[in-house]
C-alpha cells in the first residue's frame, strides 16, 4: 500500500539500556502520532538495541520538525536514528554489465510501484542495455572500465551519483570489482548480487562447475560492498533445491531467479529504512 503524506519512518539504534522503548512511544503518545508497525531486538550477546517505527501523524509535519523534536530523546540514549517520510521514495543508480535479469526485474518493480525506489540513472561498461533503459525513459551512461582507465572511470561514476543525488548505488550483475577506496566511501550505499557457490567456484561459469559437482541446491547473496571482494555484509539470500535432472543451462536460469530475488528484498529493505548496519553483519527489521 502507498504510504500518505502523514506517515514517517523512525530507525534506530543505541546501546542497550532500560526505558528506551518507554521514551520513544512517549515522544510519538505525547503528539497524538499513531503508530502503524513497530520492530524491535535486542542484541543481548552484544548488548545493543535496535528499532523500527512506522507512524502517522494527525496533520502533514515536516520531517525535519520530527527530527528536531526527537532530538533530545536520541541524545539522552546516544542513539544513531533517522526519521523519513514513509511515502519518499530512494533514488537509486544501477549499474550492470551484459546480464540484465536483475536490471530488468527492478525495472519493471520500479515501474509498477512495488519498490519504494525511483531509478535515476543506470551506469554499464557496456551498451547492451540501452535500448531497455532509455525505453523506460531513464538515462543511460556507458563507462568502459580497463585497468589503465579504471580510476577515471570510477571518477565519472562518482560525478554520476552527485549529479543525480543518488542515495543508493545497485549493482545489478555489474561485473567490475570497484576499488577499496570507492567502497569505503560509500559504505552502506552500495548493494551487490552474485550467487552463493563463492569461495567454491570462482571465475568463469560456475553454474557449469557446480553442475560437473552435482550440487543440490542453487543460491544467491545480496550483500553491502566493503573493502573485501564479495564479503560485505549479508542482507538477504536465496536458496533453491537443485538436483541430478537439472542441466547447467537449467542451474543458471534457477540461479537467475534466485539473483532477482535476493536483490529485490535487499533494495526494498533497505529503502524502508529496515537494515541497519552492526560491524561485518546486518539487522534487518522486517
Amino acid at each position: 500500500m502507498t504510504a500518505s503524506a502523514r506517515e514517517h519512518v523512525l530507525t534506530l539504534d543505541c546501546e542497550e539500556r532500560p526505558g528506551i522503548v518507554s521514551a520513544v512511544s512517549g515522544f510519538l503518545a505525547e503528539r497524538d502520532f499513531d503508530i502503524l508497525d513497530i520492530v524491535q531486538f535486542g542484541d543481548r550477546r552484544g548488548g545493543h538495541f535496535y528499532m523500527r517505527v512506522q507512524f502517522e501523524t494527525p496533520t502533514t509535519v515536516d520531517a525535519s520538525d520530527l527530527a528536531d523534536g526527537f532530538a533530545p530523546v536520541a541524545e539522552r540514549f546516544g542513539m544513531t536514528w533517522r526519521v523519513r517520510p514513509a511515502w519518499q521514495r530512494t533514488r537509486v543508480l544501477i549499474m550492470v554489465s551484459r546480464f540484465g535479469h536483475c536490471l530488468n526485474d527492478l525495472l519493471f518493480r520500479a515501474r509498477i510501484g512495488e519498490l519504494p525506489i525511483e531509478i535515476v540513472a543506470v551506469v554499464s561498461n557496456h551498451e547492451d542495455h540501452r535500448g531497455l533503459v532509455e525505453w523506460h525513459g531513464i538515462p543511460y551512461h556507458c563507462i568502459p572500465v580497463t585497468p589503465d582507465t579504471k580510476p577515471a572511470a570510477e571518477a565519472e561514476l562518482l560525478a554520476h551519483v552527485d549529479a543525480y543525488a543518488a542515495e543508493l548505488v545497485v549493482l545489478a550483475r555489474y561485473m567490475q570489482v570497484l576499488s577499496d577506496a570507492l567502497a569505503t566511501r560509500m559504505t552502506g550505499r552500495v548493494i551487490n548480487i552474485h550467487h552463493s557457490f563463492l569461495p567454491s567456484f570462482k571465475g568463469a561459469r560456475p553454474y557449469h562447475q557446480a553442475w560437473e559437482r552435482g550440487v543440490k541446491t542453487v543460491g544467491a547473496t545480496a550483500h553491502y560492498v566493503n573493502a573485501e571482494l564479495d564479503e560485505g555484509p549479508i542482507i538477504a539470500q536465496q536458496v533453491i533445491e537443485a538436483d541430478h535432472t537439472h542441466s547447467p543451462e537449467d542451474l543458471a536460469a534457477v540461479g537467475r531467479d534466485a539473483e532477482c530475488k535476493a536483490l529485490t528484498d535487499a533494495v526494498r529493505w533497505h529503502c524502508e529504512g529496515r537494515v541497519i548496519l552492526n560491524g561485518n553483519r546486518t539487522v534487518v527489521l522486517r
